[in-house]
């Protein structure tokens, strides 16, 4: 039932395949392609086999689609119209334009990554984003390193290594990855201390908790999730009373850094990372990409002589930005700099505070274009639809969306799922109720196009 290696290889569509990529890769997807085959033909029933048919030109055409996926990069773009904003499976925030020209700018030429070009001496990585973060934020002063994980550990071994930190039992949370407080503070030589229950903690139980080994009082904003009905926490400014009284500095892990008041545009209240450094916390901890909108990165504000600590810990060099992080994050925190003109030039922040008018005019024209060339062999309509913030922020923040959902006649939803996924540039789409669903808010200039003609290829021609 299967065709040999050597007439495979003999075809002239494979010939074509050795000018165009090594010959030892052109061999090796035969030779994968054909064992694929003949496992699926030892593992199917006689009634299975009874349809099927290896002619070459199906065998040459996979040979052709595996090939160029093997040769191909791994890392690729993608079109996400999943509706999920800051979706961490597919990369998270995406970058503004002018950020990119710098960062394109910064990758291929010298810069004055460690260098002074003031004095003519070995400068600090960090001094091209810290004067912009405190002038943002009021911060007295600021560090970056490569994720908000990586501040938490730096900030917690530096501050309360080998000594107690107070946190409220119901923020013990855990984000992607199965990072957990109680396990960066573990690594970072922390002792946790909980107090309060998991609804309902007062200023009182870290007033009762406090002894000679504490070495700090810790809030975690629980971004991820939320208690709603009887619950209790303590503000951020009633715990920063209560560290001066001790004289014990405190510390806040926002999670999601938020440098605008997303509450003006119909989002759920976020505390920013403004109103946290106005309570005079010692230090504050977050995000760069998520809320923020930038490159991946974990950025530490606070006290001078708390930041100074922190710099000067030698995990700090394992923990490091390289010059294309803060390349990007440089160019999108002056983003911030422009007002309420940083909605439209941040994508993210674009995308959740995306106009009505402007989703349901692009899912009538996706919808139009569908409909226009479509001959029976799918069924389309507009949906009324809920997108998602994502990346841990919001959880319970529902953005009303339009999608177009499409259930195909002659081939199952799973199937037409899959063929977009494979289709370049890959679409990733979702399913629910037999249908597939596709949120426009997260598509970008030009993809729409795209998504309208990877669904006709496969659907109607």
């Amino acid at each position: 039932m299967l065709p040999s290696v050597d007439r495979i290889l003999q075809q002239d569509q494979v010939k074509d395949l050795f000018e165009e990529y090594p010959r030892w890769l052109v061999v090796k997807t035969v030779q994968v392609v054909m064992e694929e085959k003949r496992k699926w033909i030892l593992t199917s029933d006689l009634n299975s086999l009874s349809d099927y048919s290896t002619t070459l030109e199906k065998f040459l055409m996979k040979v052709s689609e595996d090939i160029s996926m093997v040769a191909g990069l791994s890392l690729r773009r993608v079109i996400n119209v999943t509706g999920v904003v800051v979706h961490t499976n597919l990369g998270r925030s995406l970058l503004n334009t002018d950020v990119l020209q710098n960062l394109a700018t910064i990758a291929s030429h010298f810069s004055n990554l460690e260098y002074d070009l003031e004095e003519g001496v070995r400068g600090s990585r960090y001094s091209h984003v810290e004067d912009i973060l405190c002038e943002l934020t009021g911060a007295e002063a600021a560090l970056v390193v490569n994720n908000n994980a990586g501040a938490v550990l730096l900030t917690l071994s530096t501050m309360a290594g080998g000594r107690e930190v107070i946190v409220s039992r119901g923020q013990l949370v855990e984000i992607g990855g199965s990072f957990r407080i109680p396990d960066v503070m573990r690594n970072s030589r922390a002792r946790l201390v909980e107090v309060g229950t998991t609804n309902k903690t007062h200023l009182r139980d870290y007033r009762k908790a406090i002894t000679e080994e504490t070495s700090l009082l810790l809030k975690v904003h629980t971004s991820n999730f939320q208690i709603v009905g009887f619950t209790s926490e303590v503000k951020l400014e009633d715990l920063v009373k209560l560290g001066r009284e001790h004289s014990l500095p405190v510390m806040e892990d926002l999670g999601s850094g938020c440098l605008v008041d997303l509450s003006k545009f119909g989002l759920t209240r976020e505390p920013t990372v403004q109103e946290a450094v106005r309570t005079g916390v010692d230090v504050v901890t977050f995000s760069g990409d998520k809320l923020l909108g930038g490159p991946q990165a974990g950025i530490i504000l606070g006290k001078k002589e708390v930041i100074k600590r922190i710099k000067e810990n030698s995990l700090n060099r394992a923990l490091r930005i390289d010059k294309l992080t803060l390349a990007a994050l440089e160019s999108t925190l002056r983003l911030y700099m422009e007002g309420e003109a940083v909605l439209e030039k941040i994508p993210t922040l674009r995308m959740l505070t995306l106009a009505p008018g402007e989703i349901e005019s692009r899912a009538k024209r996706l919808y139009d274009g569908l409909k226009k060339e479509n001959s029976g062999t799918f069924l389309a309509e507009i949906r009324d639809d809920n997108s998602r913030v994502g990346g841990g922020a919001l959880p319970l923040q529902g953005l009303p969306t339009k999608v177009i959902a499409i259930k195909p006649v002659h081939v199952s939803v799973e199937s037409l799922e899959e063929s977009l996924r494979r289709y370049d540039p890959p679409i990733i789409a979702r399913i629910d109720d037999g249908r597939l669903l596709m949120d426009v808010r997260t598509l970008q200039e030009g993809e729409l196009e795209i998504v309208e003609e990877a669904i006709l290829s496969i659907l109607v021609s």
